[in-house]
């Protein structure tokens, strides 16, 4: 009867600690729902000034600096180093890894079809040593001599690591089935023809 009542007090304990956690975890994600955050509509671009990049802010302006200025090592130097980075996005699929980040964007730099993108439409949100960012990305890519719109919903998080902000995880998505069809097909076939 004890052995009973003991695995009963153990499974109790952790369904309250389960929900202890929850109700931490749901109340910093609603903190900033909370103050009636309103999506920023300034874009960032990654022409801002990368001051301190223990704020958020300047986090995601390092990565579009690298980005829209094709530079692998301020890419590299965004993400963290460690094989817990995780990216899924309509070019490279979902990838996991240190080198993946490298790996993919040296296949988009490589292209040309010369994609830039500004984020915009976001929010960000903080938990203790993590923040994400959760937006939309709009830019252009080259399709030939033509030149095309871009739209993607993007989520970025962020893990803090020695004082900086390094991204972890990636999520891309295009919602226009066409759009997205257009665009794996002008940079993929680009890539291809320069290697």
């Amino acid at each position: 009867m004890s052995a009973i009542l003991y695995q009963t007090s153990l499974l109790t304990s952790a369904i309250f600690g389960l929900a202890a956690n929850l109700v931490v975890f749901s109340t910093a994600v609603g903190a900033a729902e909370a103050q009636g955050q309103k999506p920023i509509q300034a874009p960032i671009t990654g022409s801002e000034d990368l001051g301190d990049l223990s704020q958020p802010q300047q986090a995601l302006a390092q990565f579009y600096r690298g980005f829209n200025t094709r530079d692998l090592k301020m890419i590299d130097d965004n993400f963290a180093h460690s094989d817990e980075v995780a990216i899924d996005n309509p070019l490279g699929g979902i990838r996991r890894g240190a080198d993946q980040p490298h790996a993919m964007y040296q296949g988009v730099f490589k292209s040309p079809a010369d994609v830039h993108v500004e984020f915009w439409d976001y929010t960000i949100h903080r938990a203790g040593d993590v923040f994400w960012a959760v937006g939309r990305e709009r830019g252009t890519y080259h399709d030939g001599d033509a030149v095309k719109s871009l739209n993607v919903r993007t989520t970025r998080i962020f893990q803090l690591i020695n004082g900086r902000w390094r991204q972890m995880h990636h999520h891309g998505s295009i919602e226009d089935a066409k759009l997205l069809g257009d665009y794996q097909s002008a940079v993929r076939s680009a890539a291809s023809k320069t290697q």
